[in-house]
């Protein structure tokens, strides 16, 4: 049997007086604070910043007892994959005992869902299934669902769940089984399912999105998401970059964040100022409204503005109505 043992220790200085008195030996101790010791050798602030609360969390939560509140992770990051600079995702967990799927964080919709193991179409063959029935914390919820993608659409039946995503626990969330993915959209994809990040005012079922639920049970340090997306994949699925719950990392920018308000909340939309080919504006001259969307690769627009970007970057069509061009820069 091995038994690991963590151990976390603070060392103080202590300082010992001895005093006579009638009755004997008095003894005293001064302990000086390990914050008084810091602040003396100028060490403080570094202390702090390296062993702030979700530092420690990450650090030692093999430690803590499981669901207790110090496990309630505060900023936790997610290591994304990246499948030709086109499919961006990462790993989360549903049951108990934890089931683990892979998934497509889209700020494009805003439910949750994998598949069932009572799918019956292809895709599911090739993908991770949920199997309910080995989950001891999975609850019915005995509603349908139908999610229309600009690519793909699916039909399940939807349940209640404890989800994990980046060391988050997330308890009583609402998901989707799905038992219908026709078509090819999800038989290619690299990941297993889908979880949205975006307003309530999106999903198809009634019922909070994840991001919603992690605010309502408390366990990020601010109600900010973060994505850093690299283009260095590979078609083997290479790093991708990471998403960040509970804030931003400063370490994978410079300079400050424009910060841009939300118009609608649905999508994360916002008015784009105009779009510029090498330099030049060209479209959208008045402004726009646009969406933020990491769960597509494509640029989507007004028909007659689309066409006029083809002509201006050289694109030429392929064979599944998209386009495509070697050099361009909008």
């Amino acid at each position: 049997i091995k038994f690991e043992v963590c151990v976390c220790v603070c060392v103080c200085v202590i300082t010992c007086l001895y005093r006579y008195t009638p009755w004997g030996l008095s003894f005293h101790m001064r302990v000086r604070s390990v914050r008084s010791q810091l602040r003396s050798a100028g060490l403080l602030e570094e202390f702090i910043r390296e062993h702030r609360p979700s530092v420690f969390a990450r650090r030692y939560a093999q430690c803590l007892p499981q669901g207790g509140a110090a496990l309630q992770l505060s900023r936790s990051n997610e290591k994304l994959f990246n499948y030709l600079d086109a499919q961006y995702y990462g790993t989360v967990s549903l049951g108990t005992p934890e089931q683990n799927f892979s998934v497509v964080f889209d700020t494009g919709s805003a439910d949750l869902w994998v598949p069932s193991t009572y799918c019956v179409s292809q895709a599911c063959d090739h993908h991770r299934q949920f199997r309910a029935f080995e989950s001891a914390s999975f609850s019915h919820d005995g509603r349908t669902f139908g999610i229309n993608y600009g690519s793909g659409h699916l039909l399940g039946v939807m349940g209640r769940e404890t989800l994990k995503v980046a060391g988050v626990r997330v308890v009583d969330q609402e998901f989707g089984e799905s038992v219908y993915e026709p078509g090819s959209s999800f038989l290619l994809a690299r990941f297993d399912g889908v979880l949205g990040m975006a307003y309530p005012q999106l999903a198809e079922v009634l019922g909070k999105p994840v991001f919603d639920n992690m605010m309502s049970q408390s366990v990020l340090e601010e109600p900010v998401f973060s994505f850093h997306l690299t283009r260095t994949g590979g078609e083997a699925g290479g790093e991708g970059g990471e998403l960040l719950l509970g804030g931003e990392d400063p370490d994978l920018y410079s300079g400050p964040i424009n910060w841009l308000p939300v118009t609608a909340k649905g999508y994360w939309q916002i008015k784009m100022d105009g779009v510029a080919v090498q330099g030049v504006r060209s479209l959208c001259p008045h402004g726009c409204q646009a969406i933020v969307d990491t769960g597509t690769s494509l640029i989507a627009g007004p028909t007659n503005d689309i066409i006029t970007l083809h002509q201006l970057i050289g694109a030429t069509p392929t064979d599944i109505g998209e386009v495509r061009t070697t050099e361009y820069c909008v």
